[in-house]
């Protein structure tokens, strides 16, 4: 079936309201703290399967994000990297819910949920969560957007063209995708995130509550992921917020030659141009460094 044509761009609201902290769109760049609780995140900062360890460490890297100045906290359950392997709501439940409990009994900041299934965003939403995050913008599972709408919290629509047979692995730089084709990337990417907006608007999901996010790093070549990070203006013209999610990723690694642990200058670089080319919110591992980013570039481009 034939995604839905662009709509025309209409900016909804200048600002989003996430539990005492307004987003002004425009005013400055917001950070949101990646915390995995997975065994096997490609960047080697997973928590771990153990539920009372994991918890407990979700905890400290919850308090040092915050103490960074980390806007927002994003807590997934199930690893996304290339070639990873899938695991089941349930699991994925048991994973993030404790996590978010906790935090949320902690700390009043607001918690995003790194998933696609319906039942998994149920539980977190009820656990203390005030954002969905999801990787398949809404074409994984046909339950999820009715559940945002009826809880009426924002959602993350993600551009995702990954399949397993697209995936290379490289010795000491993980796994990243390729042979993926697009007759023009950053339009073909426009045309797939307003299918998702379409999705989210037949739900009941109002505009102001929905981010864009291209997607770098998902069914995109290294190649294919420089060029989208540098074009990410053409996709303001959609006219929603946009998240970029560079930190770490293999295109960094492929660029560079260099393996996810030793990535941070060039998370850097990709984070300072993202903010150039209009990113309102960048998700990040290295939140301290890239909040310094941050807010010296939007010294230069906000002023």
């Amino acid at each position: 079936m034939m995604d839905a044509p662009p709509a025309t761009p209409a900016w909804v609201a200048p600002s989003l309201s996430l539990r005492g902290l307004t987003l002004t769109w425009g005013a400055r760049t917001y950070v949101m703290a990646i915390l995995n609780v997975t065994p096997d995140s490609f960047s080697g900062d997973g928590l771990g399967t153990d539920a009372h360890r994991a918890v407990e460490r979700a905890l400290a890297s919850a308090a040092t994000a915050i103490e960074a100045s980390a806007d927002i906290l994003d807590i997934g359950g199930e690893s996304t990297r290339p070639g990873a392997t899938p695991v089941d709501a349930a699991e994925e439940i048991d994973r993030v819910v404790p996590t978010i409990a906790a935090i949320r009994a902690r700390f009043d900041v607001p918690i995003s949920v790194d998933t696609h299934k319906a039942a998994v965003a149920l539980a977190a939403i009820e656990a203390g969560a005030d954002l969905v995050n999801d990787v398949w913008g809404l074409r994984a599972d046909p339950e999820l957007a009715g559940v945002i709408a009826r809880y009426n919290v924002p959602v993350i629509l993600m551009h995702n063209r990954s399949t397993p047979n697209n995936v290379a692995i490289a010795e000491r730089l993980g796994s990243h995708y390729v042979g993926v084709s697009y007759a023009d990337l950053v339009p073909d990417v426009a045309r797939e995130l307003m299918g998702s907006v379409a999705i989210a608007r037949s739900a009941g999901i109002p505009d102001a509550r929905i981010i864009l996010d291209p997607g770098i790093g998902f069914g995109k070549t290294p190649a294919q992921n420089l060029e989208l990070l540098d074009r990410l203006g053409e996709l303001s013209t959609l006219g929603f917020p946009l998240l970029v999610g560079p930190s770490r990723k293999s295109f960094i690694g492929v660029t560079l030659g260099l393996p996810p642990d030793d990535r941070v200058e060039g998370t850097a670089a990709t984070v300072a141009v993202a903010i150039a080319r209009g990113a309102d919110i960048v998700r990040v591992h290295d939140v301290g460094a890239m909040t310094r980013v941050a807010r010296m570039t939007d010294a230069v481009v906000r002023r």
